[in-house]
């Protein structure tokens, strides 16, 4: 009686511990929610972030533009026109110009040429004019419910709910469509763990732009740029610019546009 005892324990113990279950529709979220709750728990979220996490809904805008991203597909040409590439470039080019004390301190630091950031910057939110209007938190845990990628966002939900637990967002705090804050739109999981307060306040806020560019900087550094190597297509640095996005495409245009910038 004992052993059975024991191992059905086991068993409870086990099935306690399982990973919330997916689906592809919005019926199952308050589900999944509550079974998330603890496994955010056990991977150190707060009561704060717990808090959020409840408060979320589901976000079918999210949904319809994880299911919908054209530009994607489009020509190297078509997309760079699409973006507004020549715009980012001179605008980027005077950005540069103005700010050359604070660019060069982050070359010195991280050894990413200013081009890369800008562009990077200027491609992601219009250099901050727009830095999205979806709730995080609700958006980054309909994509870690959803079916279709939960294995990739789940992470990126604890670290939003962690960001959350450390006060960085809250529960309304706007973002993209995919859970991405601040002036480069970091994904929370990668914000959690390269952000920097480059402004000297005492907090991480990418809603900073100091902060936001220093920490991709960052990012770029930690994921193994060398210092002086070119970007471009085919030369060592391009292959760090595929960990900022995973599409073909985007990284061949921050690739020239930054070059363009750096002149």
């Amino acid at each position: 009686m004992k052993r059975f005892l024991a191992a059905a324990a086991l068993t409870l113990a086990a099935s306690g511990a399982q990973a919330a279950t997916c689906g592809n529709t919005s019926s199952g979220f308050n589900a999944w929610k509550a079974a998330f709750a603890a496994e955010a728990q056990r991977a150190g979220v707060g009561q704060r972030g717990l808090q959020a996490l409840a408060g979320s809904q589901y976000a079918n805008k999210t949904i319809a533009a994880d299911r919908n991203q054209k530009s994607f597909k489009y020509s190297l040409e078509k997309f760079m026109k699409v973006r507004g590439a020549s715009t980012i470039v001179s605008q980027g080019r005077q950005r540069k110009a103005k700010n050359a004390n604070f660019f060069n301190a982050l070359e010195r630091q991280y050894g990413v040429p200013a081009g890369v950031i800008i562009a990077i910057h200027g491609m992601e939110t219009g250099f901050g004019r727009f830095m999205g209007d979806s709730r995080i938190v609700s958006a980054i845990t309909t994509l870690a419910y959803d079916c279709r990628r939960s294995a990739f966002f789940v992470p990126h939900a604890i670290g939003a709910l962690k960001l959350v637990d450390k006060g960085a967002i809250d529960g309304n705090t706007k973002g993209a469509k995919h859970g991405e804050l601040g002036h480069t739109q970091f994904l929370p999981g990668n914000a959690l763990k390269y952000g920097v307060d480059a402004n000297g306040d005492g907090r991480v806020n990418f809603y900073s732009e100091a902060d936001a560019l220093a920490s991709t900087a960052n990012f770029l550094r930690q994921k193994g740029w060398k210092p002086g190597a070119g970007y471009q297509e085919g030369q060592t640095n391009f292959k760090v610019i595929k960990q900022w996005n995973a599409a073909g495409v985007y990284q061949k245009a921050i690739a020239i546009m930054g070059a363009r910038i750096d002149g």
